[in-house]
């Protein structure tokens, strides 16, 4: 939702997060009381790293389409873990 900003008469600046579909041209204003219009101000924009930029859409996709797991990850390539047989390796402190 978009940040609109509101001043008033006595010049008090105020922000309201409101859908763009909103025809809201006033509001009270939070600090005097009076009736405070809606201003037109410069939009934030600012250019996002391609890698965050996927990352946070595959956030907000996932927030809303959870991927549904089937079936355990085929375990691939994976090698057995190496045990040694070594005698001196048996009085090695364990991890």
């Amino acid at each position: 939702m978009p940040i609109y900003e509101f001043k008033c008469g006595e010049g008090h600046l105020a922000e309201r997060h409101l859908p763009m579909s909103s025809e809201q041209r006033e509001i009270e204003c939070p600090d005097c009381g009076q009736m405070a219009r809606r201003i037109i101000s410069a939009p934030s924009v600012r250019r996002t790293d391609s890698k965050i930029a996927s990352a946070v859409e595959a956030t907000q996709k996932s927030a809303h389409e959870p991927a549904v797991v089937n079936s355990l990850p085929a375990s691939g390539n994976r090698r057995a873990t190496p045990v040694s047989r070594n005698p001196q390796h048996a009085k090695l402190p364990k991890p």
